[in-house]
């Protein structure tokens, strides 16, 4: 992390743990009705009627899952906010709160963590939802973030992993493998600078990857057209860690196989010139690169007319029996397995 020495540092140990809470929290509004009470108590309290709800939490870890030598406070503070309400939309629901809890070292001063909630209270404005609660401690190793988020159902909309079937068409929203590439490239600016710190690089020309991997976006408003259309899928999973991955997922669950088809995955023109470049193959990227935070989903095919005209949306393959296997259908027509590359988080 890279500080500016004019800047003025204030300590953590000067505000304390709950004046830290005080001051960091001070800006959060309350905007749902199910929000009975928020920060400030020893729980919130939440009213969701007769309603459904969805509960989902995941853990950030400096050096694991984030470097701060090039990942912004606010960036990563927004990104940490929607990689978990990406997994309230994969339920077919709507976010609706979230608690944040951190643990730090003390060699972040005040400052830093106010950049952190300025990227966690621009994501709850964008996506409406409420900040009710969360930890802080110390740490010994860097940064941590957990955060939970907290979503609504609508009736008996809810979608599971489970629920594919044979002849279901397989559809995934917006473009692949940008996250991936964006990191590519900003691991070797890293090594770049290491080597000379005067470098200043020009990265205008991969702007587009370098904000799917600093600044995602969850898909609630897949979600919301999906509703719009009157489309129910019939499983749908957010794609995290590669559409390799997450396909075996939904097949495994749904007890069936699939042939998805290599011309059909949908790739920025970003992507297609950076695998150039990097001298890697663009289908390899877009099967496994991950952290694309796209829905990925099934429909029954009676559904295709409601979607086939939608830019947002792809077909790629369609659902088989189980007997079939998982397959890539390769732009030659040959079948080749398809096997979870992607993210695996206690590899070595």
């Amino acid at each position: 992390m890279i500080e500016d020495k004019n800047k003025h540092r204030t300590e953590l140990s000067d505000l304390g743990e709950f004046g830290l809470i005080d001051h960091l929290t001070k800006n959060f509004k309350i905007n749902h009705k199910s929000t009975i009470k928020g920060v400030g108590d020893d729980a919130a309290v939440l009213d969701f009627k007769n309603n459904k709800i969805v509960v989902t939490t995941d853990l950030l870890l400096e050096g694991v899952h984030f470097d701060l030598s090039y990942m912004p406070l606010k960036h990563l503070g927004y990104k940490s906010v929607v990689v978990n309400l990406s997994d309230v939309c994969a339920m077919n629901a709507t976010p609706t709160q979230i608690t944040v809890s951190i643990a730090v070292s003390n060699r972040f001063p005040l400052e830093a963590l106010e950049e952190l909630y300025a990227g966690i209270e621009t994501a709850a404005s964008i996506y409406n939802i409420d900040v009710v609660g969360g930890d802080t401690t110390s740490s010994t190793t860097g940064l941590l973030i957990s955060i939970t988020a907290i979503g609504t159902i609508d009736g008996d909309n809810e979608v599971y992993r489970n629920g594919a079937r044979p002849n279901d068409l397989l559809v995934v929203s917006g473009d692949l493998g940008g996250a991936y590439l964006g990191l590519q490239i900003l691991e070797r600016e890293k090594e770049v600078f290491k080597v000379n710190p005067n470098n200043q690089p020009d990265l205008e020309a991969y702007s587009y990857i370098i904000e799917r991997q600093l600044k995602p976006e969850a898909r609630k408003d897949i979600v919301k057209l999906l509703k719009e259309l009157e489309v129910k899928p019939t499983s749908m999973i957010d794609i995290s860690d590669g559409l390799s991955s997450e396909i075996i997922h939904i097949c495994k669950q749904s007890e069936v196989g699939c042939d998805l088809y290599e011309e059909k995955l949908p790739l920025d023109p970003v992507v297609i010139s950076t695998c150039e470049e990097f001298k890697i193959d663009s289908t390899t990227v877009a099967l496994n690169g991950g952290e694309d935070y796209e829905l990925l989903f099934t429909i029954s095919q009676e559904d295709y007319p409601k979607i086939k005209a939608n830019p947002s949306l792809t077909v790629l393959g369609f659902i088989k029996e189980k007997e079939a296997g998982i397959h890539l259908v390769t732009r030659a027509e040959t079948k080749i397995p398809i096997k979870a590359q992607g993210w695996k988080n206690f590899n070595a």
